[in-house]
């Protein structure tokens, strides 16, 4: 482990933790700052799960929640060989443990808050960034020839709001966002998901994989009407939105992969987060060993 120097990551949803898992795999000790709530999709590989159980683990490394923002508390995870969490959108820690370098990978589509000012290597991921402006560089983050290129001037693709094909054009399908049309007032009032279908479920096109509910008491009893979700596509459910979680009228909550094939995929990093952590990595090599 690299101790000399420290990278912090906003965002730990499963692309920003193919990059932590390689930085971290590479020897770079790594913090991640998630928001209390984080509303990962593809749950199995998300670091952001630790805000919830305490700790994540994906593909052999485990994300351990700390409670404040001190370098000790971060040391400590770190000499235990895990990754510390810290529960901070609004990255208040950065400026307490002056990182060697920050990776936005939150994949808002806009920059939330990230600045130049904030380490001597400030790298944004995805749209919503400008290299050399806000960010010293941008990694591509939309599929196809670009993908994972790193950008030293100009912005990476703007969002399509369209997910990207999967295993290229013999695949057939593109993975759909699945969920039933509803009007604006029924989104407004049902926003409550209980899951019928789990995460490795093969499911048919139309068949329910959750219903969405009014309500939901604090024990996790839903009551009221609801709406049913089904499965837009046949497939497998790659990844489904954290039961219970209060998400607003329009919000994607399941990720269906029509490879039947490839249970193991739901379980693993996929390949887009490992090409964008591999450029996210040569640019840290690169700033470290320049």
């Amino acid at each position: 482990m690299n101790k000399k120097i420290l990278i912090i990551c906003r965002g730990g949803g499963d692309l920003a933790t193919g990059i932590v898992h390689r930085l971290f795999r590479a020897g770079f000790p790594v913090l991640v700052l998630e928001t209390d709530s984080p509303a990962a999709i593809r749950r199995q590989v998300s670091f952001s799960e630790a805000v919830y159980d305490g700790t994540a683990t994906v593909e052999g490394v485990t994300a351990e929640r700390i409670a404040s923002a001190n370098r000790a508390s971060v040391n400590h995870v770190l000499e235990e060989g895990r990754v510390p969490l810290l529960v901070d959108p609004e990255g208040s820690s950065i400026p307490l443990l002056k990182p060697d370098i920050v990776v936005d990978a939150i994949i808002a589509k806009k920059n939330l808050g990230t600045a130049k000012e904030m380490a001597p290597l400030v790298i944004g991921v995805g749209p919503g960034f400008t290299a050399g402006e806000d960010v010293d560089l941008v990694v591509e983050s939309m599929r196809g020839h670009n993908l994972a290129r790193i950008f030293t001037s100009g912005s990476a693709l703007p969002n399509t709001g369209i997910p990207g094909n999967i295993g290229g054009p013999a695949a057939g399908q593109a993975r759909e966002r699945s969920g039933k049309d509803m009007s604006s007032k029924e989104k407004e009032k049902r926003d409550f998901p209980r899951n019928i279908r789990q995460i490795g479920d093969i499911v048919e096109k139309g068949e329910e994989i959750a219903r969405i509910y009014e309500k939901m008491t604090e024990d996790g009893t839903f009551s009221g009407s609801y709406v049913s979700v089904e499965a837009s596509i046949s497939g497998i459910i790659r990844g489904l939105i954290r039961e219970g979680y209060h998400f607003q009228k329009g919000f994607k909550i399941a990720d269906i992969d029509p490879r039947e094939s490839e249970l193991a995929n739901c379980f693993t990093i996929s390949d887009k987060a490992r090409s964008i952590g591999g450029s996210v990595l040569e640019a840290v090599c690169g700033y470290v060993n320049g």
